[in-house]
């Protein structure tokens, strides 16, 4: 048995939330029973002192928690290939892939970016403890794109002030299918964790665990594969808040959810074959042969983390980083075009 130590600092957006529900957004990898046993037992402390999981914080309180935990889950340095988009003496951003979780978790001690970037660079920031290192921010493991990492921890504060004070400006690129009614329209829905499936968020109201979410859309271009066929289109969207699966909930709640999103959308893939059974289904026109068909386009969720704008942690200087659209992407756009 082994334990991590972590402080955090109370932000004002955090301001308010009960003890437990700040450290579930501060450590996804536990369970909420997991972590309020650890504030009982007192691995939890606020501004040094004991406190219940109700315990409702108030900002620049300073949280100390040493949690103890069943497996090591500091990341091994792993030789993994990198898309590096920049690097300094401060940050790294990366064009991370999909299929790479961030940090290590439950079912995913390897592989992951934190164990590439380990064996990539020596110094990285310690703010977010031994099992975080560098990590400002995150992205979804099926999410590909643009992520920023911090080498030193002077850096790592600027940055996760920036994206705090919501002066980060981020656009994604999604696939969806149906497409919205509307050109371009705000959601503004709260997010909290699912009542009864641990793994997913969903839209709730007024609930202790739920927080504000809002995020911008804009249609780029919408497709109709074939005449009786639902619609797919390309969005940007531009969230304001960074909650957990914000993009996604989001979209699922307006009836237009990500391609290939598994949680989201019910379907971990989309076939040549799922795009033919349109075709077939259109009279007028002659039958596809559908053994032929069975080709996957794609098989993760069509969501890529496309821009990022912030200022420099040291020079102040405006800067801007892009991931272009990746190839599964592209070529599910082909795909639904034709």
């Amino acid at each position: 048995m082994s334990s991590e130590s972590t402080r955090l600092e109370v932000s004002a957006e955090q301001a308010g939330l009960r003890l437990d529900v700040f450290l579930v957004e501060n450590f996804p990898e536990y369970s909420r029973s997991k972590l309020r046993v650890a504030i009982t037992q007192g691995q939890v402390l606020v501004d040094q002192k004991s406190a219940k999981p109700s315990f409702r914080l108030n900002e620049d309180q300073v949280v100390d928690c040493k949690i103890e935990i069943e497996s090591n889950p500091v990341p091994e340095p792993e030789e993994i290939p990198l898309d590096i988009i920049h690097d300094d003496n401060d940050f790294v951003v990366i064009n991370k892939p999909p299929r790479m979780v961030v940090h290590p978790s439950k079912g995913h001690w390897s592989g992951t970016l934190t164990a590439a970037l380990a064996f990539r660079f020596k110094n990285l920031s310690s703010c977010g403890g031994k099992q975080r290192p560098g990590i400002v921010h995150r992205l979804d493991r099926d999410t590909s794109g643009v992520i920023v990492v911090a080498k030193n921890d002077n850096a790592h504060m600027n940055l996760a002030k920036q994206f705090e004070n919501r002066t980060v400006k981020k656009e994604y690129f999604a696939v969806v299918s149906p497409l919205p009614d509307r050109e371009r329209d705000w959601i503004d829905e709260p997010i909290g964790v699912h009542p009864y499936q641990r793994e997913k968020m969903t839209i709730r109201a007024n609930h202790p665990m739920s927080r504000d979410a809002k995020t911008f859309y804009e249609v780029i271009e919408r497709f109709k594969p074939f005449p009786t066929s639902k619609p797919y289109g390309t969005l940007k969207l531009f969230p304001k808040t960074g909650r957990t699966h914000q993009i996604r909930v989001h979209l699922q709640h307006i009836g237009c959810p990500v391609v290939a999103d598994k949680l989201y959308s019910g379907r971990s893939q989309l076939t040549r074959q799922d795009l033919a059974l349109h075709a077939n289904n259109n009279s007028g026109q002659a039958p596809v042969d559908l053994s032929i068909c069975d080709e996957v386009i794609i098989d993760r969720q069509a969501l890529h983390a496309h821009r990022l704008q912030f200022t420099h942690p040291v020079t102040g200087d405006e800067l801007e980083f892009v991931a272009p659209i990746p190839e599964d992407i592209m070529k599910l756009i082909d795909a639904v075009k034709t």
